[in-house]
Parts: structure tokens; sequence; C-alpha cells
């Protein structure tokens, strides 16, 4: 999307729970957006959101925060999903995501009927799986619609990192790649701290006895990460909405920054027809193209054991899209 076409910077927000209102909040200090247009099938509570938002002008910079309707879909320059139903008792995943797969393709149809020329980002759970789902159902072109992938979980490694090491975050550069689950891992040969590769900079460090034993403690930890949330209060929402601004920055402003966002490959690493993360570039279009690293043989591994995790659980939903 051209965003130098003189049309308003402008999100549509669709879910106005704990991940879609903290995105809201974060977006709404962040002054990328000029407009910000939240749905929620409640709309009692996308009215509280917004007048919540509003109340807050005098102190963020000057943006229109109001409830919206599948009509802004038309003008839109990114369309965030974050609606989706609560996993309820007794219920099993594969339940879940068929109930939020259907969730997510009438979604889809909404925004093609109001021949949007936004570009989707997908955050709603599983997000490998309804990325694809809305891509499919969608039948845009792969660079358009992109999930939320492990950009948060690349966040939460660097944290650790940072931590372990001694050092500033923002000297310390680390993706997750793959699922956004269970099966997702640190791609250790793409790690860099103080400008060296991991391998070289840990002799330096010494500040573990057993680095191998450290680095599996460290990727467990991310995996975890969520789970300790949850079971400590009940959602994530804070970090996962400062990655959200993350990305739609570098959409806004046509940055064509590197991020780990979810995306549909076709031929990279080996793999097809298949959402996950891996290093991409994300700019006004989306994402404009895909890094295919040199990935030693355990990370390529783990990649494609990755997607094929993800292909299965696309292949039980069983979905006409």
């Amino acid at each position: 999307m051209d965003n130098t076409s003189g049309k308003k910077r402008k999100v549509v927000v669709i879910g106005a729970g704990a991940v879609g209102s903290t995105f809201c909040y974060a977006l709404a200090q962040s002054g990328l957006a000029e407009e910000i247009a939240i749905i929620d099938q409640n709309n009692n509570l996308a009215q509280g959101q917004v007048l919540d938002l509003v109340h807050g002008h005098p102190f963020f910079p000057t943006v229109s925060i109001r409830v919206g309707n599948p009509g802004d879909y038309a003008d839109a320059h990114i369309i965030v999903i974050a609606a989706g139903a609560a996993q309820r008792p007794g219920e099993t995943r594969l339940q879940l995501l068929r109930k939020n797969a259907t969730i997510v393709r009438s979604i889809a149809d909404d925004i093609v009927a109001q021949k949007s020329a936004g570009v989707i980002l997908v955050v709603s759970n599983p997000v490998d799986i309804l990325t694809q789902v809305v891509l499919k159902r969608a039948g845009y072109d792969r660079g358009r619609v992109i999930g939320s992938g492990t950009v948060l979980d690349s966040a939460r490694f660097r944290h650790l990192l940072s931590e372990h090491c001694g050092i500033d975050i923002h000297n310390v550069h680390a993706n997750i790649l793959g699922e956004h689950g269970d099966s997702e891992f640190a791609a250790w040969s793409m790690t860099h701290v103080a400008g060296m590769q991991i391998d070289k900079y840990c002799p330096i460090c010494r500040r573990c006895d057993d680095c191998a034993a450290k680095r599996r403690q460290i990727e467990q930890d991310v995996r975890d990460s969520a789970y300790h949330i949850i079971e400590y209060k009940g959602a994530t929402c804070f970090a996962i909405g400062l990655a959200l601004v993350r990305i739609t920055g570098a959409i806004l402003r046509g940055e064509r920054s590197i991020l780990t966002v979810s995306t549909m490959l076709d031929g990279e690493f080996g793999l097809h027809d298949v959402c996950l993360s891996v290093p991409s570039i994300v700019s006004e279009n989306g994402v404009d193209k895909i890094i295919e690293n040199q990935l030693p043989d355990d990370e390529l591994a783990a990649l494609k054991a990755s997607a094929s995790l993800l292909k299965k659980a696309m292949n039980q939903l069983d979905l006409d899209v």
C-alpha cells in the first residue's frame, strides 16, 4: 500500500479484549496512527474501551479513537485480528481451533467484501494456523496476511540473554523461529551479542560453567514464558501489545525491518504451504521478502519439525477455505 496517498494512517483492531485493548493503548502513545477503529462483537466492551482511551487524549499524541464497523476495512492501512474465543473447561484444543478458525474466516470475508487494500495482521491464537486460514480465505498475496509470530518470543529470548550476559538488551540480537508455540526453537546460529556471534562471545562472557546447559534452560524458559504469565495473572497483554506496535510501525513507516513474523513459505527452507516464523523484511505491503538464512542442520531440522506439526493441525481442521 502506498502510504503517500494522503489517506490517514488508519489501524482497525478487531477484538477489544486484553490483547486488543492493550495494543490500542500502546499504539495511541506511539504516535504512529492517526486513526484507530476498534471493533468487537460485544459492542459495550468496544464502547467502554474507546471511552477509557479517549480520556487519555491530553497525555498522548493526537489520534482519533472510535468504535468501528466492517466499513472501516475499506481504507485501513492495517487490520489487526485479535478476536477469538477462550478455551472452555473440557474443550479440546482442536475444538477451540475450529471455533477460532470459523471466527477469523468470517472476518476475512468481511475484509474482502470491503475491497480492502490493507495489510492483515493476525494475533489470535494459534496464530500460525489462523494466519494461514485468513490467507487462504482472503485469497490475497501471501505477504499481505501475516501473523505476529515469534516477534514476542524473540523479545523474551533477548531479555533472558541480556539478563544472563549482563549486557544492554539493545546490544543483543537473537531470534526464535518456527511455530509460536511448543515447537519453536532458538536460532543460536543467528544470535549475536555486542556484534559477536554467540559462540565467540561465550568464552569472553564466562558467566556460566556449562554454556550448553544454560542455552537449553534459556530456550525452555522462552517456551514456558506465556504459561507462567497466564498462571500468575490469567493472560498476556503488555509485551504482545508492544510487539504489535513494533510490527505496525514497520508497516506504517515502510521501514523494511527484519522481524520474525509468521508468513506463508513457498519453497523457502524447503518448506511449502505452511505459515510460521522466519526472518522477513516487513514494510508497507506486509512481508516484502523472506530472508532464507543458511541454517545449520539441527536448526533446519527443528524448523521442518515445527512445520510438520503445524501442517498436521491444519489438516485436522478440515475446513473448506
